[in-house]
């Protein structure tokens, strides 16, 4: 039934997409007009390109994506071929509506064609063209018998944000240079320009420094686990330590070019001077608190309090009052700086414990001798001289908000995550901005009905990440590069959990970062994100369906009465729910509205339907479970 279902809603709402002069595609377009008529791709349509090299190499990718799937040879020319065909044309004379990176696709029944100012303009274009196409577009292998058409259409279109980012934390666990293309390859679809790697924390250094060799020779690895992060003991020092990895200087230049290819550009985080346990396992003097270390397994060296405050219990800092430190970032950000040819280095600055720097002799010598009148000044201290360090590399630097603290290095660049706050504050200062707070854009945090979602300390659904705006009012829009989704990795150990993570929320942040403010619709979105998952399903590529899941509540009058408070992510579905312990499907009641539940009560079952085909998971609520909820 599933089966024979899914297709004909998916059928609806295309249909429905396409009366409200809506095409499928996420990011939302600026403009897209939808008309009769549609374009046949034959198995041998050319692909005719008018540009430059890097206009062909865009003409060539688009020829390899297609040939895959339809079994079909899409031959690349670069001389003029009329009738069916697709053309890629670089503007001669520059249309500057468009910019670096928009582009305008015309379909009709006898031609495709897409103009740009610049090759990126035509890659983006490419990619919106993809997804006009079947969803087996995206299938691994041929698929046949399928009649593979593209709507007629005229789309123009430009991001509203330069900087469309998503961060990969390959630190807390390795991820190999493959996985890392992967990830790149499913970001490209969706517009976006910028991978942050997050290349060193207190799990793992994940870049080779040839100067230091040390660095990957010890700080790369760690003892195996498998069980649940953070659940872990300090590790026996006689166990092997087999887990781990990193990149070499030759991998880092394959990623760079590759990335690029996909007019993406890579920012590497070297994390100071917090999350450096890693490297003072590997050169124990540069601790602020002099003892030996390991690279963490995620055993407890933090201690966590309310409002986000925390004190450290072991050492993962690097001491700023010992000048071995800088000529050690010293090394680090020379070969650093020389394999990535973006003009920013993050340097990250978040998180810094600051309880031993409170009680060290180093650091009071140094507060005396540079006049710096708490911890909070010393962290600025610390983080102008990095400044200086990169900055001799011929790069600027970014940092975390938390290098507000104490006072901004003079050239600093600012990823604001904690909130919106650090992010205007720091253009108020006239330094440049990227959005990333962590209420809308951490997506390791879990995303539906918490009790059958990985475990995280927090929840982030759908629907608040597409309320992320990276310009908040009253900030100046020309200190504002853009926006970005952070993806931390700690309960994260393999690349699947890493897109169940990512997708559809990092739809979100495309469109949030790309799309025109006044474009942006709920409904309408949850629409073309459904249109999305069939895609996903033909690459194989895992992701969330979380929004299916109902938001359950409870509360109490403090009489022993529980009500059960159900809410949907997603207007037009049912929720079905038992009471007595057998499993619901479509036939049992739906839920209206809050009720109390009966004293006998011991388990609450709930599942979602639309159209008579389930698309929730099964969630089983036990009493304690909803008390508990109740007294929260």
């Amino acid at each position: 039934m599933k089966k024979l279902c899914l297709p004909l809603f998916l059928l609806w709402l295309t249909a429905g997409l396409q009366a409200q002069n809506m095409l499928p595609v996420v990011p939302a377009p600026s403009s897209a007009v939808v008309q009769n008529g549609k374009f046949v791709l034959k198995n041998n349509t050319p692909v005719v390109v008018k540009g430059d090299q890097a206009a062909v190499k865009v003409a060539e990718m688009l020829a390899a994506k297609l040939a895959v799937p339809t079994g079909g040879s899409y031959p690349v020319k670069k001389t003029a071929v009329t009738g069916n065909s697709i053309q890629l044309q670089l503007l001669t004379n520059a249309d500057t509506a468009l910019g670096s990176e928009g582009y305008k696709l015309v379909v009709t029944p006898a031609q495709i064609t897409i103009t740009a100012n610049q090759p990126a303009g035509l890659f983006y274009g490419t990619q919106t063209l993809l997804q006009l196409l079947p969803a087996a577009i995206e299938s691994k292998k041929e698929v046949k018998n399928i009649s593979w058409t593209i709507p007629c259409a005229t789309i123009t279109d430009k991001p509203r944000f330069g900087w469309r980012g998503l961060m990969f934390d390959v630190t807390r666990h390795f991820f190999t240079k493959q996985e890392v293309k992967q990830f790149i390859d499913d970001m490209v679809k969706y517009k976006f320009n910028m991978l942050h790697l997050h290349l060193t924390d207190d799990q793992g250094w994940r870049i080779e420094i040839k100067s230091l060799p040390e660095l990957t020779k010890v700080g790369a690895w760690r003892q195996d686990r498998k069980g649940k992060w953070g659940n872990t003991p300090a590790p026996d020092s006689t166990e092997p330590k087999t887990y781990g990895g990193f990149y070499t200087h030759d991998d880092i230049r394959e990623l760079v070019q590759y990335a690029a290819d996909r007019f993406v550009a890579i920012m590497p985080e070297i994390d100071v001077p917090g999350h450096s346990m890693a490297a003072i396992a590997t050169y124990p003097e540069l601790a602020t608190v002099p003892g030996t270390y390991h690279v963490n397994i995620s055993d407890k060296f933090l201690v966590w309090g309310s409002g986000g405050s925390f004190y450290a219990i072991s050492d993962n800092t690097l001491n700023p009052a010992n000048e071995k430190v800088y000529s050690f970032l010293d090394k680090v950000f020379t070969e650093v700086a020389q394999l990535f040819p973006f003009p920013y280095i993050h340097m990250g600055g978040d998180e810094t414990a600051k309880n031993l720097w409170e009680k060290s002799d180093d650091i009071k010598g140094l507060m005396q001798r540079e006049k710096l009148k708490d911890v909070h000044e010393v962290q600025s201290y610390f983080v102008k001289r990095v400044e200086k360090i990169i900055e001799s590399k011929g790069k600027k630097m970014m940092g975390w908000d938390e290098i507000l603290e104490g006072g901004l290095a003079p050239n600093a660049a600012v990823m604001s995550w904690r909130s919106m706050k650090g992010g205007a504050e720091a253009a108020a200062q006239k330094h440049p901005v990227v959005m990333s707070p962590a209420q809308f854009a951490y997506l390791d945090y879990y995303q539906g009905e918490s009790t059958v979602e990985p475990p995280v300390y927090a929840a982030l659904r759908l629907n608040k990440t597409y309320q992320f705006d990276p310009l908040p009012a009253g900030v100046d829009p020309k200190y504002i590069l853009g926006g970005q989704g952070n993806l931390w990795t700690e309960q994260l150990n393999n690349f699947r959990s890493v897109q169940y993570m990512l997708w559809p929320r990092a739809m979100a942040i495309a469109e949030s970062t790309w799309s025109p403010k006044e474009k942006k619709n709920w409904d309408n979105f949850v629409g073309r994100v459904e249109q999305q998952f069939v895609r996903l399903d033909s690459s194989r590529t895992r992701y969330a369906r979380s929004i299916y899941d109902p938001i359950i509540r409870t509360k109490t009058d403090g009489k022993d009465n529980l009500t059960l408070i159900l809410e949907k992510e997603v207007a037009d579905m049912d929720i079905h729910y038992s009471l007595n312990e057998s499993v619901p499907d479509n036939y049992y009641p739906v839920y209206t509205k809050p009720f109390v539940l009966d004293k006998d009560v011991m388990t609450v079952r709930i599942v979602t339907y639309r159209n008579g085909v389930q698309v929730g998971k099964q969630i089983i609520m036990p009493l304690a479970e909803l008390k508990k909820r109740a007294e929260k």
